[in-house]
């Protein structure tokens, strides 16, 4: 089969085409408990680009990167029960044990000891196939396309997690800062929440698509200070939920806040951030995280989509081979929403 396999962490000046090749690797096939995948998407996140940079550790060199990923049942192992050939599926990329406490809780987004994950620790979706847990798996509703199904695995569903993570309730003010797929997404699931949504952006592009998806205000950093512009318009902000992770972006997070106002943090960069304890504490602000999410949350994530509640963006859509240039036009800030390849 074929596979596109990053080789080495990128340099500065190269390109996503000198650490990527698309080649061929062995087929695979299922052991117990486990489902062969036939990918038909795979979407490309932003947390590709932090494995080509090094931010993110790979698991090894070569590997198979994507976690995005929709496809079809091909063969099913001993055990498996529930799937069968032909079946469309998404994959949960984080491959919970099942046993541990978090798992036991209802919190296996953070599972102690997950089986695998999806082009973090184990090889990913782009590549024509794919080996998953079948616990790992949620249908994918009749009249959804593979290719917007596959987005939906991480940017509706982080998009999801973090609203509840921030508790967000109806009329309740809510700043989105960073507005790529993960955004556009938690854009539509605070105004399902009834929230009042305000997205920052630095692209026309990104503002135009959030105001169409429901943002009540878009404010573009260059225009000034961003928290002092939240304040302005809104009176202050119950959350702001950072999809950036830089000192920037905290700095004026904090700066929105009205008095209790929360801070979540689902993205993150190169950068350390400081906080003051002081302007924490005399606005009595909370500072909260949210990672992935649960099968759960990407069984309602494709509900939510196939009943057209939250909109995929598709950008665009591109065979495997051209996974480089869609990493190099999604570092340019040049995907709205998100691209998928197709293998």
């Amino acid at each position: 089969m074929r596979a596109a396999r990053l080789t080495a962490v990128q340099a500065p000046g190269a390109t996503p085409r000198d650490v990527l090749e698309v080649v061929e690797v062995p087929d695979l096939s299922p052991g117990p408990g486990e489902v062969l995948l036939r990918v038909g998407a795979a979407g490309v996140c932003a947390t590709e680009l932090h494995f080509l940079d090094g931010l993110l550790p790979a698991p090894r060199f070569p590997v198979t990167l994507g976690h995005e990923v929709a496809g079809t049942v091909e063969a099913v192992g001993d055990g498996v029960a529930r799937w069968d050939v032909g079946d469309r599926v998404a994959v949960h990329y984080l491959h919970s044990c099942g046993d541990c406490r978090p798992c036991r809780t209802g919190r296996e987004n953070t599972c102690a000891a997950p089986a695998g994950m999806l082009g973090f620790a184990s090889d990913g979706g782009f590549a024509e196939q794919l080996v998953v847990p079948a616990r790992s798996l949620a249908r994918v509703p009749e009249g959804l396309d593979l290719t917007s199904a596959a987005p939906v695995t991480c940017s509706v569903t982080t998009a999801l997690h973090a609203a509840a993570v921030g508790d967000v309730r109806a009329d309740q003010v809510v700043v989105v800062y960073g507005t790529g797929g993960v955004g556009l997404a938690l854009v539509q699931v605070l105004r399902r929440r009834g929230a009042r949504v305000l997205a920052v952006a630095r692209s026309q592009a990104r503002r135009d698509a959030a105001t169409d998806l429901g943002a009540e205000w878009v404010v573009d950093p260059a225009d000034g200070d961003v928290g002092a512009q939240v304040q302005e318009l809104t009176g202050g902000a119950d959350l702001v939920v950072d999809l950036v992770g830089t000192q920037a972006t905290a700095d004026a997070a904090l700066a929105a806040l009205a008095p209790g106002g929360a801070l979540l943090y689902v993205g993150y960069s190169h950068e350390s951030v400081t906080l003051s304890p002081l302007q924490l504490v005399v606005g009595e602000h909370r500072v909260l995280t949210a990672v992935s999410c649960t099968l759960a949350e990407l069984e309602l994530g494709l509900d939510l989509v196939a009943r057209g509640e939250v909109r995929v963006l598709l950008d665009r859509v591109a065979p495997l081979e051209e996974l480089p240039d869609v990493l190099a036009a999604l570092a340019a800030g040049d995907v709205v929403g998100r691209a998928v390849v197709v293998p």
